[in-house]
């Protein structure tokens, strides 16, 4: 799978957003375990919309797991004491519709594995429309502040490190506003980890 900067979308070597395109509030870098196509496109889509099956989110989380571990430059960036696991959150009436957070549980999965906590700091404000369809421009403008930060976490963020956690990159512009969001609140980095790369 090609490694791609999260800002500009052009190869990179490590994963990591080019210095270049780095700017304060900028994401860090994004590791993904697999490519969105085939069978793993499907996997998803069941896991994101078909009514819940538990088998699914355990070989799912295997995958993204053994995918993460395999990134030399995932383990660089690791450090176990600062880093926290933060899902990407759905909106609350479209969370109650469909049941669950795909992103929270893949985020509680990897969290076992890892060793890592979980913090749900973000919180989504804005129903945004889905964005399977929209290009890379109207995608930033439908979640341009999307996000904030939980009142309980408010002055609590600085200098940690987050690990951004949802299924799928594809333009990265979800990432890029939770990682603003983050960032504008004191995080010191943010990177984002999914299963999958569109």
């Amino acid at each position: 799978m090609e490694k791609i900067c999260a800002v500009c979308n052009l190869p990179t070597f490590n994963n990591l957003t080019h210095p270049r395109c780095r700017k304060r509030y900028t994401i860090d870098g994004v590791f993904s375990s697999i490519s969105y196509k085939g069978t793993a496109k499907k996997l998803i889509y069941n896991f994101k919309y078909n009514p819940y099956v538990s088998d699914l989110e355990k070989l799912l989380t295997d995958i993204f797991y053994e995918g993460l571990i395999q990134k030399e430059e995932f383990h660089k960036v690791l450090n176990s004491q600062k880093v926290v696991l933060v899902p990407i959150p759905l909106y609350h009436l479209r969370e109650r519709k469909r049941g669950y957070n795909h992103a929270s549980i893949l985020a509680e999965q990897i969290s076992k594995k890892l060793n890592i906590p979980v913090c749900k700091v973000l919180e989504r404000i804005k129903n945004t429309k889905t964005q399977v369809n929209l290009d890379k421009e109207e995608r930033k403008k439908n979640l341009k502040n999307a996000f904030v930060i939980a009142p309980e976490f408010k002055n609590k963020l600085k200098g940690r490190e987050v690990f951004l956690v949802d299924d799928v990159f594809t333009t990265g512009s979800t990432l890029l506003e939770a990682a603003n969001t983050l960032k504008r609140s004191g995080v010191k980095k943010v990177f984002g980890l999914t299963l999958a790369r569109g």
